[in-house]
């Protein structure tokens, strides 16, 4: 917090007249010789020299807040540019390009349901084949809004990628297709039925027990398909299904109240996750290429 005015050093002592001589009884009194004004003290001259110096931190400091805003776009930019290189070792300039717009699609709409929640969400940070992320203090005051923040993202991201179907019809450029089914093949891994993936937010308001199922399908998973990215979701799909049970063995009042949900809206999340997984099998069956070895 700034503060305005300005800084007043104390004022200096006025020095005490000197005493009058008593005069001689040979002549006149003899005036004493000029004796110069005292220094300031070295205490003050520190004390002058250290208010000086938390004035200019003070302004550093409100330059770099006036700022911070921008280097979080800046670093959310470096990210996509960082991943955008990184991809295009494997799979091409093209193909990168959208793929990184798929993700960020996708991370939007998580973006967008946070802040009808009245929740603030930082920037799609971008973590080259690892997705993406976004920050947020919380997902909602209850396992409601949780399911809503959490299915808001492939909703969005799957319309993104039924975004690169019509292209693809429009254009006959295969990268177009190619594009759409790894978009549908995103977002259909991501309605998993555990945590921390979108089909695990979902869960909290159906069926949270569904969090132990999801888990153990993940285990058969890693073991048929072992690599980096989802041996990590498995550990930490492990550590919080773990927390989770601990919290809800609780029964506190805020875990009961948290996950109280009223039938209707329970139905209407079973609805839309059961829908947009049968809408993303349909997507990826429709735009899947077999693979040609010659």
């Amino acid at each position: 917090m700034e503060r305005n005015g300005q800084w007043l050093p104390a004022p200096a002592p006025t020095p005490a007249p000197p005493a009058e001589e008593p005069a001689s009884l040979h002549g006149p009194a003899l005036e004493p010789p000029f004796a110069p004004p005292r220094r300031q003290s070295a205490i003050r001259r520190r004390l002058s020299a250290l208010a000086v110096a938390v004035v200019a931190l003070l302004a550093k400091l409100k330059a770099v807040l006036l700022l911070l805003p921008k280097l979080k776009l800046l670093a959310s930019s470096g990210t996509i540019l960082v991943s955008l290189g990184a991809y295009a070792l494997l799979w091409g300039w093209p193909f990168a390009a959208g793929f990184i717009a798929l993700l960020f699609v996708h991370e939007m709409g998580h973006v967008i349901a946070l802040r009808r929640e009245g929740l603030k969400a930082s920037a799609p940070m971008f973590i080259p084949f690892m997705g993406a992320v976004i920050a947020a203090r919380s997902l909602g005051r209850n396992a409601l809004a949780e399911a809503r923040v959490g299915l808001a993202g492939p909703i969005l991201g799957s319309v993104g990628a039924a975004a690169c179907v019509l292209v693809w019809h429009a254009t006959g450029s295969d990268l177009w297709r190619a594009l759409a089914f790894t978009g549908f093949f995103l977002n259909l891994f991501n309605l998993l039925p555990v945590v921390p993936l979108d089909g695990g937010r979902a869960m909290a308001a159906m069926a949270p027990w569904m969090w132990f199922a999801g888990f153990a399908a993940m285990i058969p998973l890693a073991i048929l398909f072992p690599n980096p990215i989802i041996l990590l979701i498995l550990v930490i799909a492990g550590f919080e299904t773990y927390k989770r049970w601990k919290l809800r063995r609780s029964h506190t009042p805020e875990q009961e109240a948290y996950y109280r949900v009223k039938p209707i809206d329970r139905a209407l999340v079973a609805g839309v996750y059961l829908s947009l997984i049968a809408l993303l099998v349909i997507g990826m069956h429709a735009t899947f290429v077999a693979r040609t070895i010659n």
